[in-house]
């Protein structure tokens, strides 16, 4: 199992110094990877944890790419519909080229009204865009001789690196089956077998009627204070399919991500 741990890119630990600490000790700990999130324009009356603060997550793993070397970077998830199709594919290529093939891509649909709104995004096309977007962004690395059409004008997709896996998030019976027919994975969140395992079955029967196989399942989730508990947790997500975990809990400073990531790193010695 691969084991790696979000990065706060929001709140006050969104600063460069942090970020660069974190990124950096994460891969001295020998974790896999590390993650940022995705939010443009948060409400004054949601903003608890946050105040509204927000790196946007692909500026933040551009950063991250060229402070590090080994560790793999991913963004869970990027709110397709926040963003036009090409631009967003351009983004995807410039990180996995810079850093040298080490990107993951995670996506979803969005869910909060005001960022839509801010956005003048029709929300109920959220599903709709997000799977054209997959399939723009997919077009684009697998291009013949990298061109590419947009809007009816051909041209080149330069650079174009190998796609890098796509998970698709959510819990609901569409995103399983976006998952299933478009995704490299599944990115389930919660820490709770009892929970994931109908959504397991589920992905399954999908798969098999689709004649697929959705390979990864990355769970996103936060790491239970007890040690023993946490290792409990996370063998019983093994046991259902989970092939790699992001710790999700919130630190307050360099010292608590420390501890945190620590702990990452014996569960991962413990679990190979």
């Amino acid at each position: 199992m691969k084991i790696g741990t979000m990065l706060r890119n929001m709140g006050p630990e969104a600063n460069a110094e942090c970020l660069l600490h974190c990124a950096r000790y994460a891969e001295e700990l020998g974790l896999d990877h590390i993650w940022t999130v995705d939010h443009i324009a948060i409400p004054p009356d949601d903003a608890e944890g946050s105040d509204g603060r927000y790196l946007d997550p692909l500026a933040t793993l551009a950063f991250l790419a060229a402070a590090t070397r080994t560790i793999d970077l991913g963004v869970s998830v990027l709110v397709l519909p926040y963003r036009p199709a090409l631009p967003t594919a351009k983004w995807v290529a410039t990180i996995q080229e810079l850093s040298g093939g080490r990107f993951h891509l995670g996506v979803g649909c969005g869910w909060m009204k005001p960022e839509f709104k801010a956005l003048e995004v029709d929300r109920s096309r959220r599903g709709a865009i997000t799977n054209e977007t997959i399939a723009f962004i997919r077009a684009c690395f697998d291009a013949d001789d990298d061109i590419v059409e947009s809007n009816g004008q051909p041209f080149l997709f330069r650079p174009r690196p190998a796609c890098p896996p796509i998970y698709v998030g959510g819990m609901n019976p569409p995103a399983l089956r976006r998952a299933v027919q478009m995704g490299d994975g599944w990115m389930p969140m919660g820490l709770d077998a009892d929970v994931l395992r109908p959504k397991v079955q589920e992905l399954s029967d999908l798969a098999a009627s689709a004649d697929r196989k959705c390979a990864e399942i990355v769970v996103l989730g936060g790491l239970p204070e007890d040690q023993s508990e946490a290792e409990d947790r996370l063998s019983a997500c093994a046991e259902l399919g989970m092939t790699q975990y992001i710790q999700a809990s919130r630190y307050r400073s360099e010292g608590e991500f420390d501890r945190l990531a620590e702990r990452l790193a014996d569960l991962k010695t413990l679990l190979k």
